[in-house]
Parts: structure tokens; sequence; C-alpha cells
């Protein structure tokens, strides 16, 4: 099994502490953040970064469903690690100043891929496709929180 990544960033127009609370906030922003990819969102335990326990389902492509518990924590100012209780997926969001009034949102998810042919096409295919995903994520971020 070889490790998978996404990764994808974004400059976003408003300073990086207006924009990690708005990640942070697993009861309110963050739910209006995602797209139609994910379902069944719902906060289990807290709701304001550490701490907080979150599910969804993530469907990353028309077969392909993803049904996640997120355990939440803050390792260093400006960094929420979902991890998920049902497999090996770790997403860490970083965000850092970039600039007057504005800051570098990046989203990094991980993973244990399949082996075998079904690992080669989940090594090229998948991290475009959940990089698509949050580039919609942090789109919609930056609409939140751009005054």
């Amino acid at each position: 099994m070889a490790q998978v990544e996404a990764t994808t960033e974004r400059i976003i127009g408003a300073d990086a502490e207006t924009v990690f609370d708005a990640l942070a906030d697993y009861t309110g922003t963050r739910g209006k953040l995602l797209p139609e990819h994910f379902s069944e969102y719902e906060v289990r335990e807290g709701g304001d970064g550490e701490g907080t326990l979150v599910h969804w389902k993530l469907q990353a492509t028309s077969k392909r469903v993803r049904d996640c518990l997120l355990e939440v924590t803050e390792p260093t100012d400006g960094q929420l690690v979902e991890k998920d209780r049902n497999s090996s997926m770790v997403t860490t969001w970083t965000v850092t100043p970039a600039g007057e009034g504005k800051s570098k949102a990046v989203v990094s998810t991980v993973w244990n891929g399949a082996g075998g042919i079904g690992g080669f096409f989940e090594r090229t295919f998948a991290p475009k496709g959940l990089g698509r995903i949050y580039d919609t994520v942090l789109d919609n971020l930056a609409r939140e929180v751009e005054a």
C-alpha cells in the first residue's frame, strides 16, 4: 500500500485569523463551505476547532463514498488536523499570513491507498479529483470571508 496525497491551496483576501476561525467553526461556517460531494454533515461533539468530532459522507466519484468520522486537533497555530476514525485519511488545513489583509490556505489529505492495479489508478486519479473538490471548498471559503 502506497500513501496517496492530494494538496491544493489558495490566497484569500482576508487575514489569517479570520480564515482560520471560519474553517474551525464546524457548527456554523464549515457546513456552508461544503459542495455537493459532502452529505450527512453532523457535528457530534464540540464544534469549534480542537476537540470537535464531525461526521460526513464524502462522495469523491459516482461509485466511491467514504463515511468519515473526523477528530479535530490543532497541533500548531493556524493548523487544523482532521483524522478519520473510519480510515487512514488525515486532512490538514494550514492558514498563514500572505501579506497585508491576505492569507494562504493550504489543504492536504493523505491516506493509505490500495495495492495492485486499483492502487495505481487511485494514486493517479484520486488526488486530482479530491483536489477539485477542495478547490471548491476554498472558493466557497474565500467568498465567505472576503468582505
